[in-house]
């Protein structure tokens, strides 16, 4: 079976994890999105607009360019819960078959879902940030954001790759 169109199409419903960081990403997600439209009127003009590696605003721009952050939060989340609803496209390595499906496509999805929460969670952190840096609320973010990132989206992963790596 090399082919995705090959592959069984399974109906496998969501655990409760997955449905455990879906609360967790859209309700960010939606609050950080809420938090901007409350705060709207009251943000200056110029906002933090981009944040170097240390967490430091090095750019500031139009508070329209806050809009950026929910409109790619929202591309990431309708691209990724497409994947997440088709794991037969996913890529499974060479001893993939019809009796270890399942637990491949399970498997697949709830790396994806993990990480696409933990991405919209990053994306409200950062929104969040902007908002309280713009408006004074906060010191903007810390040192430990960058390495807190690559270790929030990269733990799923390598973890999703041994899980992976134990399907016989």
């Amino acid at each position: 079976m090399t082919n995705s169109w090959d592959r069984p199409k399974l109906t496998i419903p969501k655990t409760k994890g997955e449905w455990i960081w879906d609360v967790i990403g859209y309700f960010s997600f939606i609050g950080s999105i809420v938090l901007l439209v409350t705060v709207w009127h009251q943000l200056p003009e110029q906002v933090p607009a981009h944040y170097n590696g240390a967490g430091e605003v090095d750019r500031w721009g139009s508070k329209w360019e806050l809009l950026i952050l929910p409109g790619i939060g929202m591309f990431m989340l309708l691209l990724m819960q497409t994947l997440e609803a088709f794991p037969e496209t996913h890529n499974y390595p060479s001893r993939f078959n019809p009796s270890n499906a399942r637990q491949f496509y399970l498997q697949s999805r709830k790396v994806l879902n993990q990480v696409k929460n933990i991405c919209l969670l990053l994306f409200s952190i950062i929104l969040l940030e902007s908002i309280s840096g713009a408006l004074g609320w906060g010191l903007g973010l810390s040192k430990f954001f960058l390495p807190l990132t690559i270790l929030g989206t990269g733990i799923p992963i390598v973890i999703g790759i041994l899980k992976f790596r134990k399907i016989k």
